[in-house]
């Protein structure tokens, strides 16, 4: 097993590589929170070890506050992180549609 940290910048579209994106432009997040994150690797079955929702990525420390998200996890996989930061993306970005359709109201058409 694998351990590693994930920053939640790792995961982010809005940052570029230089500032920490690990992950593919497609297979990155609009905005990723510590706790998407830990509700989707705790669904794969990866076991976290440490979450620190304080901690700031010292990459991030030249950037304006509104790109600046904070949170560290620390979690054992057995997968390499780039495979599990992909994973994690993929099941946030499942579970994103599924509460999107869930709040959607259903349409109600009027019987002629």
């Amino acid at each position: 097993m694998k351990k590693f940290v994930i920053w939640p910048n790792e995961l982010d579209s809005r940052l570029s590589r230089r500032y920490g994106r690990a992950v593919s432009r497609g297979a990155s997040l609009n905005g990723p929170k510590l706790s998407e994150i830990v509700e989707a690797a705790e669904s794969l079955g990866m076991k976290i070890l440490e979450s620190d929702p304080t901690k700031l990525n010292p990459r991030l420390a030249g950037l304006e506050e509104e790109y600046r998200t904070r949170g560290m996890l620390r979690v054992e996989s057995r997968h390499p992180k780039t495979k599990s930061l992909k994973m994690i993306s993929q099941k946030i970005k499942e579970i994103r549609n599924a509460r999107a359709k869930a709040k959607k109201p259903k349409s109600k058409r009027k019987k002629r």
